[in-house]
């Protein structure tokens, strides 16, 4: 299960034994409730990584260093979500019993849920960093349950109140901004607030989520529901090193990128970019 793929994200070719990272790609999106195209971000993003170096300028750290097994792509189910969401945990269960970190590239954001059941069967203490433009915190999205807007609010009943940490959020329907206030941590807008909550998360276990239309749209377009206002690439850049670098991080995702709303190839770019970081920010 846990072999390589026959194309990698770029460096992430070391074998298991070593790999203190595993990658994957849930190519999922039958939950989107604007744009679809989710389902081939993480072979986009996968296949033009090429165009970025392994090695990192802003961290003087190679990626052909940090210890990466691509796995590929999961091959899912497209109509039952809660299928799909049983294979993406299965995964990722099993990277957790190779003793190694799991990375998850999505996909839209429900494919999140999948591999956080996994982290949180293992890790009870876990806590949740989340960087979104969307509060994901509905009880259901049109009556589903299981959707892309409600999966911060599946993560929270696995973990209850005072687990979970948001940033960049700048949309929700006003009951989950109500809900929130109560259950949950949020910092609107920005990433402001971030320095403090990662001291007071040093030494327990974290996992961290990115939604990419954290971005703004004028930065990253290629995302099925773009919300102005967002935050520049520099300041996830920042953000995602530190989170990574500082914390005792678990298990972590990327989603939301839809690669064909952006023809340019700059989103596709950027998440490349942010992912090699993410990986080689990782303490050895």
């Amino acid at each position: 299960m846990l072999n390589p793929n026959v194309e990698v994200f770029l460096g992430c070719d070391c074998p298991l034994e070593q790999a203190r990272t595993v990658l994957f790609g849930a190519p999922f999106d039958s939950t989107t409730s604007y744009r679809p195209g989710t389902r081939f971000g993480s072979s986009a993003i996968r296949h033009e990584s090429f165009g970025v170096e392994t090695y990192s300028p802003y961290q003087d750290k190679d990626l052909e260093d940090a210890g990466v097994l691509d796995t590929g792509d999961l091959e899912l189910c497209f109509g039952s979500a809660e299928q799909a969401l049983s294979d993406i945990e299965s995964h990722t269960r099993a990277i957790l019993e190779a003793g190694k970190r799991p990375f998850l590239v999505g996909g839209e954001h429900l494919v999140t849920l999948g591999a956080f059941r996994a982290i949180a069967e293992k890790y009870p203490d876990v806590h949740i960093i989340h960087f979104d433009a969307h509060a994901d915190l509905r009880e259901d999205y049109l009556g589903a349950k299981l959707s892309h807007a409600c999966v911060l609010r599946r993560c929270w009943e696995l973990v209850g109140d005072g687990r979970i940490f948001q940033f960049g959020i700048r949309s929700g329907d006003r009951s989950e901004w109500e809900w929130g206030k109560e259950h949950v941590e949020t910092h609107r807008f920005n990433l402001e607030g971030l320095g403090k909550v990662v001291e007071s998360l040093r030494g327990k276990p974290v996992y961290f989520t990115l939604d990419l239309d954290v971005l703004d749209p004028s930065v990253f377009p290629g995302t099925g529901t773009p919300e102005p206002g967002g935050i520049s690439f520099e300041a996830l850049r920042i953000a995602a090193t530190l989170v990574c670098s500082q914390l005792n991080i678990v298990g972590c995702d990327v989603n939301e990128l839809s690669p064909h709303l952006d023809p340019s190839g700059i989103s596709t770019a950027a998440a490349c970019k942010i992912i090699r970081e993410m990986l080689v920010a990782f303490p050895g």
